[in-house]
């Protein structure tokens, strides 16, 4: 049998110029790619998509004895039958032959059933390198396994590793080394079929079993799991209990996400402040020193202090991932989803919804079914995104400072709100406009493992870097443009002088002890009144009034439908703190009032805007995101105009229960 030649219309990935040779890196989910590819390249990896689709790849140089190599980490896959988008640009990427070497992460605890993927790469003319992984934890599960047999049945030079523990790592990087020195030699061609007519599959798990036989011994291997196993799946597996240990573990982590993060806050706080001191010392007074301290600094450091708490919970899904425990929980919401209309494969891309909406609809194309696959699109940007945290955080700095306990429950509220609008109405939307049967979930539950540290940090740094990429850019140039529009025009001294004569009169006594503090702050504020944003503000204020919105906080949310990211330091701008620090931020947002002298940010206010971000669609690039995967701007623009009016229908039942009952 030879591999099949289909022609899939997908562009593959461009021969990089110069002599540098390429090595594919691919396996199995679960097979421990991920963490090789990290042990090799540390922080070195970057991040971008196969020419002509959105499909993720990463890649970086790597030196492998003397030679220096461009190593790419593939998308994982079980099988080169390209059932999903990402599996068949990798099938294009072999049967392109851009790749100099492949080397083919197999899990050691189960050779049997990754030796499939490697029948059939081994059927291409690329050379095969077989990083046989997990050794360690094959030791602890009494699993012996013949290296130089398996070498022997594969024909392609096979390295026993741990990407975890760093095990015989050097001896793999000299053979991969001594791979791309002699000319990477073709592997031995095989016909792993044989004679067989129509049964590919039958044949190449006949071939894997009968090589898996021959290579590992199992007899000092334990026949079932453990007693603690069992009664630990038993526990989180379960419909009700597994429930509670999903919402336990959700809880937990946010507590560490907010508590954990306030000390890199903290110093990032400092950092930004002491940046804006003192390059407003450099500039003289003027729009200038405004511009950088205000518009630049003030601005991006009102989200960058934010990102702490971004790279924690990174961490932390990678650690609840690395561990086991993400499989489970897939299994255990997988009865709830299918309830409401959801395939169990929609649990994946929801998952990662919480990380950014734009990869977690990209990841839906692993559902067939294309009602299920557009349930799962139009619901994703309902998740709790990364973009969405700055805010959460505002919110919550403001209501309760200095309360690590109510601050997670708040973000754990805020996180499951989103998740259960999401299922009532992927379940409206099986009744209505979306109706069918929806698919069952096929997921391998795997064994629980230590999570690897190493790992998550650097999976925390590289979704990090790619949120600033992505965010810095659209948040600088907003920053700036926010700055001109709140500066211009200018509001003279003559009409500044009037109005605190005004404020004055209005003071009562009690209140005049603390001018000196709060004149500067009255003044920002008629300044961004009387500005361009003050004007725009002020003419659509009254279609926000209803949920407890001024003037300034209508502009943030108006700006936040371009990008989420840019609410903080939009509402720095306006609001008129010149102060990058976020406990002065806070304080600003905190004095802020109205021109009648109410506060802004009151609990019902606040509560307000927690919940329209929850649930409004303010990301243009999700939308054009989905207009691509959907193939038109119809559901693009129905998504849109349905979160629209769900996030200020909700926000307002907010604003009006909180206000009735005095919270």
């Amino acid at each position: 049998m030879t591999a099949n030649n289909i022609n899939s219309g997908l562009p593959v990935l461009a021969s990089s110029p110069g002599p540098i040779p390429k090595i594919a890196l691919l396996g199995n989910p679960n097979a421990g790619k991920t963490s090789l590819f990290n042990l090799l390249t540390g922080l070195r990896a970057k991040t971008a998509n196969f020419p002509g689709t959105t499909v993720d790849y990463r890649f970086a140089n790597v030196e492998f004895g003397e030679q220096n190599t461009k190593l790419i980490d593939l998308p994982g896959a079980y099988s080169l039958e390209a059932t999903s988008p990402e599996e068949e640009v990798t099938r294009n990427y072999f049967q392109d032959g851009t790749a100099d070497l492949v080397v083919v992460v197999v899990d050691a605890t189960n050779l049997h059933r990754n030796l499939f993927l490697v029948s059939q790469l081994i059927e291409y003319k690329t050379p095969i390198v077989v990083a046989l992984n997990m050794m360690d934890e094959a030791e602890k599960q009494g699993i012996k396994i013949d290296v130089p047999q398996l070498k022997e049945e594969l024909q392609v030079p096979v390295v026993a590793i741990s990407a975890k523990t760093g095990l015989n790592i050097d001896q793999f990087k000299t053979v991969i080394g001594n791979q791309i020195k002699h000319g990477c030699q073709e592997a031995v061609s095989q016909n792993v079929c044989g004679s067989c007519q129509g049964c590919q599959y039958a044949a190449r798990f006949d071939w894997a079993e009968g090589i898996s036989n021959r290579t590992v011994d199992r007899s000092q291997t334990q026949s079932s799991p453990s007693k603690t196993q069992i009664a630990v799946d038993k526990m989180v597996t379960n419909p009700i209990t597994g429930l509670i240990c999903f919402s336990i573990v959700g809880i937990f982590t946010f507590m560490v996400i907010f508590w954990f993060a306030s000390f890199p806050m903290d110093f990032m706080d400092g950092l930004f402040g002491l940046a804006g001191s003192t390059v407003g010392q450099w500039l003289p007074e003027g729009d200038l020193r405004s511009l950088i301290t205000d518009g630049v600094i003030g601005g991006v450091g009102g989200m960058l202090i934010f990102l702490p708490q971004i790279m924690l919970l990174f961490f932390m899904i990678s650690l609840l991932e690395d561990s086991g425990y993400l499989a489970r929980a897939a299994f255990v919401m997988d009865r709830l989803m299918h309830r409401v209309g959801l395939p169990g494969k929609a649990f994946i891309p929801m998952l990662s919804a919480h990380a950014c909406a734009i990869p977690a609809i990209m990841a839906s194309r692993v559902i067939e079914n294309k009602k299920d696959r557009l349930k799962t699109i139009l619901i994703l940007p309902l998740m709790t995104c990364s973009a969405r945290l700055p805010v959460y955080a505002m919110v919550v700095a403001i209501l309760f400072p200095d309360q690590p306990v109510f601050a997670a429950l708040i973000f754990a509220a805020a996180y499951s709100l989103g998740i259960l609008v999401a299922l009532v109405i992927a379940f409206c939307l099986k009744i209505s406009i979306l109706p069918g049967p929806t698919q069952s979930l096929v997921i391998e539950l795997p064994p629980y493992r230590f999570p690897s540290l190493r790992n998550a940090f650097l999976t925390s740094v590289d979704r990090a870097t790619m949120f600033v990429k992505k965010a810095g850019t659209m948040i600088l140039l907003f920053s700036i443009g926010l700055w001109i529009l709140a500066t211009y025009p200018k509001t003279s001294e003559k009409d500044l002088s009037i109005a605190q004569t005004q404020r004055l009169t209005q003071l009562r006594t009690d209140d005049l002890a603390n001018e000196t503090d709060n004149a500067t702050i009255f003044l920002r504020g008629i300044k961004a009144e009387n500005s361009f944003a003050g004007q725009i503000g002020k003419t659509i204020q009254p279609v926000f009034s209803p949920l407890g919105y001024d003037w300034r906080l209508t502009v943030g949310i108006l700006n936040s439908f371009a990008a989420r990211e840019v609410v903080v330091s939009t509402l720095a701008v306006l609001y008129g703190s010149e102060d990058d620090d976020e406990e002065k931020l806070i304080d600003s947002l905190k004095n802020a009032r109205t021109t009648d002298g109410q506060k802004v940010f009151t609990v019902p206010t606040c509560l307000s805007v927690l919940v329209f971000f929850i649930f409004a669609m303010q990301c243009l690039p999700t939308t054009a995101v989905v207009r691509r995967e959907t193939g038109g701007w119809k559901w693009a623009i129905f998504q849109l105009v349905y979160m629209t009016v769900l996030a200020y229908i909700l926000a307002w039942l907010t604003f009006s229960i909180a206000s009735y009952w005095n919270i």
